[in-house]
């Protein structure tokens, strides 16, 4: 037994001389997409704006204000974006209220829109050179494709109370609708 207490003990100085190395180690660089999903992050919280729609169709006036939340979940590991029109209540089964779910899978930024129009289009991110923009590209849909899908977005970071977002939505017919959100953080 005491030969047992030995080898755990020298066992447990091992360990901790191996995790007191790895700590020394110098830090590895952030990917792209890490980079792309921690500015990304920092959006966290209520935003406000109208959207142009173009072209103009006559259920989305333009200039009609959109609340957008976003908030980061899972421990980081998950970015929650939301939008409804402002002023609304949240009713999901009387108002437009998509939910996007971003997330690292890899080295890959992934963006999953839970649409109103029963479908789920995932694109994928890249962030600009300067980090102020990441657009996402549109990559495969999991759903029906009767009413469209969300195709392409860019969210340009201006500074920490103001971004704008822009949506092009896939129409029937592969005609695209392009929404831009001009977002202001709520007080």
């Amino acid at each position: 037994m005491k030969s047992l207490c030995v080898a755990l003990s020298v066992a447990l100085i091992s360990l901790s001389t191996v995790a007191l190395a790895q700590s020394d180690a110098p830090p590895v660089p952030k990917s792209d997409a890490q980079k792309s999903f921690d500015q990304l992050k920092t959006l966290a919280g209520e935003w406000e704006g109208p959207v142009t729609v173009e072209p103009p169709i006559p259920e989305m006036s333009n200039g009609k204000p959109l609340h957008v939340t976003m908030r980061v979940t899972s421990r980081g590991n998950a970015l929650v974006h939301e939008m409804q029109e402002a002023g609304t209540p949240l009713d999901a089964k009387q108002y437009d209220h998509p939910v996007t779910m971003l997330y690292l899978d890899g080295d890959r930024l992934n963006l999953v829109h839970y649409c109103d129009a029963g479908n789920r289009p995932r694109m994928t991110g890249k962030i600009s050179p300067d980090g102020k923009q990441v657009e996402f590209e549109f990559a495969d849909l999991s759903g029906g494709n009767q009413y469209g899908h969300m195709y392409h977005a860019v969210f340009t970071l201006i500074d920490a109370n103001h971004h704008t977002e822009d949506w092009t939505y896939m129409m029937p017919g592969d005609k695209p609708m392009h929404a831009h959100f001009n977002l202001q953080r709520a007080q």
